[in-house]
């Protein structure tokens, strides 16, 4: 998946919104909390990072599609080998669940604020 059609997945989920921090990386967040990272990161690694559930992140570095994230990895994010390690509609997938998992962790208040529910 390309940068640009990252960005426009990531976006297109409902409250989503985009800042730019730490050295140019995209962050993506809902409720001022981050599900998604995107290019620019100090690392030097340009790939992908979102957060997953458990089992995601299991089965996803077993196949080594993704390895853990740095400094997030003991919240269960994982960074992609590449940004084409898997299917654009397969990302997209998992962009949508990342965006979930933050979601259910908002308060009622605060989804209710954003219109989520």
């Amino acid at each position: 998946m390309t940068p640009r059609n990252f960005e426009a997945r990531c976006l297109r989920l409902p409250a989503a919104t985009k800042v730019v921090q730490w050295e140019g990386t995209s962050v993506f967040k809902v409720g001022g909390k981050m599900f998604a990272l995107g290019g620019g990161f100090a690392a030097g690694s340009g790939s992908y990072m979102f957060k997953v559930s458990d089992m995601a992140y299991a089965m996803l570095i077993e196949h080594a599609v993704a390895r853990p994230a740095p400094y997030l990895a003991r919240a269960k994010w994982v960074q992609l080998v590449s940004n084409n390690s898997l299917p654009d509609a397969e990302l997209a997938g998992y962009l949508a669940q990342a965006h979930a998992l933050i979601v259910a962790k908002l308060t009622r208040k605060a989804r209710k604020e954003l219109g989520l529910g």
